[in-house]
């Protein structure tokens, strides 16, 4: 006779046991709680931010390997910073900057180049770069989000560059195959960034998210680590776009 086994008392190792996690924007939020689990899962991590001091503060709080501090955008640091990484790395994240709203009739054009550089040209710049220094089979993560498929004034540059990313990379998984391009899109997460963003509005917003989606609490940074844990580890994935909104898309 055979007995199924207790799910509640299988054990597993640790998923990332003697990988390396590069987070390019890991002082806070996403970045910094996807390293936190990283390390839990048995990876060594190195960090990257634009705020040194942030930066060494994320890299005590996780145990880093090691940290450097650069503006990703700048494409000749960017490049130093890949010939410097001791190859090969197994999977690297690269998190999302803030958006830039405005209308039309009131948009910074400059600010449109630099949204465009942050959003789309520096994925392109990592994707390229990564080739030589990821391992065929990890993984290139982006950051990107759900907010800019609704329609609305102020939301041309969002959108166009929401609906831009999930084909960006999805060419990439092709092209630098066997290296697993994914996209992770989160609607509201309740990050430092998003403190920044609605100011005095955050309270109001977060009680409407607890009152409104399905899952009956606000999306933390520790849901999309998990989801980004998860598509470091499964050597199925790439190529696709994963949405972790609490369901907000369905209210």
């Amino acid at each position: 006779m055979t007995t199924t086994p207790d799910p509640t008392t299988i054990e597993r190792g640790p998923q990332l046991a003697g990988q390396t996690v590069v987070v390019i924007g890991g002082s806070a939020g996403i970045g910094l709680e996807t390293a936190r689990l990283a390390r839990a899962e048995g990876a060594e991590v190195v960090l990257t931010a634009r705020d040194p001091g942030r930066l060494q503060r994320a890299a005590g709080e996780v145990g880093a390997r090691s940290t450097a501090a650069f503006d990703a955008t700048d494409l000749d640091e960017l490049e130093r910073f890949f010939d410097g990484l001791p190859a090969p790395v197994d999977h690297l994240l690269l998190s999302g900057g803030g958006p830039y709203y405005a209308p039309l009739a009131e948009m910074d054009f400059d600010e449109v180049r630099r949204d465009i550089d942050r959003h789309l040209l520096l994925p392109m710049r990592v994707g390229m770069l990564a080739v030589g220094t990821v391992r065929p089979g990890g993984s290139l993560l982006f950051i990107s989000g759900t907010g800019g498929r609704r329609r609305g004034v102020g939301l041309t540059l969002i959108s166009a560059l929401t609906a831009a990313t999930p084909a960006m990379a999805a060419n990439l998984a092709v092209e630098i195959a066997p290296i697993r391009v994914n996209v992770i899109a989160p609607g509201f997460v309740d990050t430092p960034l998003s403190a920044s963003l609605l100011g005095d509005g955050l309270d109001a917003r977060r009680a409407d998210l607890r009152a409104t989606l399905p899952i009956g609490r606000v999306v933390g940074p520790a849901d999309v680590a998990a989801l980004a844990i998860h598509l470091m580890a499964n050597t199925a994935l790439t190529g696709a776009t994963y949405d972790v909104d609490g369901g907000q898309q369905l209210v």
